[in-house]
């Protein structure tokens, strides 16, 4: 079974982090993955750098210019990594743009990854019908589990062919704005949050966008299975560098 099967059906609400790969220092990114997952954290989202990062505020961006600046390259994450599973158990996701996997083949990408151990990816501008067509077989074939984005905007019809074509979790963005625009969750969130639970999906949802805090954190998997931080934990990378994660772990749990 995929770890990350394995991990949603613990009865706990789920601890995400987000961090982009080769920062603050291009080699930090094993160390980082080995502290997360020491200090109780229960799924890590890599991220894969790219120059164009639609999706992404200026905290993640500045954070994946940097690693991109430091050298990082799709080739040297898969180094990095290629003996991660001798020393950490919990489910990891690479989360990235289309254009450097198509780059790289996808194929070629999604063997590299089962090989290395990788679970699922996270494609934010890869479109699920075009990832119904040409692709689900070769993620199915590699054992890769693919994570769909859902935002408030979404239609109740979209997420039904989203969750029709998932098969581990789905990303639930809490707003239409980009990562790390919000201080907190109003009343609008809320509605959306309780909406979604209401569809009774098959796969569970994972809060992204907006999660910064126990409070935060908590608001979020009130009617989710787990929520994400990236841009605060990049920003307490930056701040604090590689050597207190435990710290801002703790903090949250």
């Amino acid at each position: 079974m995929n770890r990350i099967t394995q991990k949603l059906q613990e009865d706990k609400k789920i601890l995400s982090i987000y961090f982009s790969a080769g920062f603050p220092n291009l080699n930090d990114t094993v160390q980082i993955i080995q502290d997360l997952e020491k200090n109780g954290v229960d799924l890590i989202e890599i991220g894969l750098p790219f120059s164009d990062p639609l999706a992404d505020g200026p905290t993640i961006q500045a954070s994946s210019t940097q690693a991109l600046h430091n050298g990082m390259t799709t080739q040297i994450l898969f180094d990095q990594l290629k003996n991660i599973r001798e020393s950490v158990k919990i489910p990891l996701i690479i989360m990235g743009y289309f254009n450097p996997m198509l780059q790289y083949g996808v194929e070629a990408f999604c063997k590299k990854c089962a090989e290395i151990g990788i679970d699922g990816l996270i494609i934010p501008d890869l479109p699920v019908d075009v990832y119904a067509e040409e692709y689900k077989a070769i993620f199915e074939k590699y054992g890769l589990i693919n994570v769909f984005l859902i935002t408030p905007q979404t239609s109740g019809e979209r997420i039904r062919f989203i969750d029709s074509v998932s098969n581990g979790f789905i990303y639930m963005v809490s707003s239409a704005s980009v990562t790390g625009s919000q201080a907190g969750f109003g009343n609008t969130q809320e509605t959306y949050f309780e909406r979604i639970a209401d569809m009774n999906l098959k796969n569970p949802q994972i809060v992204g966008f907006g999660i910064s805090n126990k409070e935060t954190f908590n608001q979020a998997t009130k009617y989710a299975k787990g929520a994400i931080i990236g841009s605060a934990f990049i920003k307490h990378l930056s701040e604090s560098g590689s050597g207190k994660i435990g710290e801002f772990v703790g903090e949250i749990r």
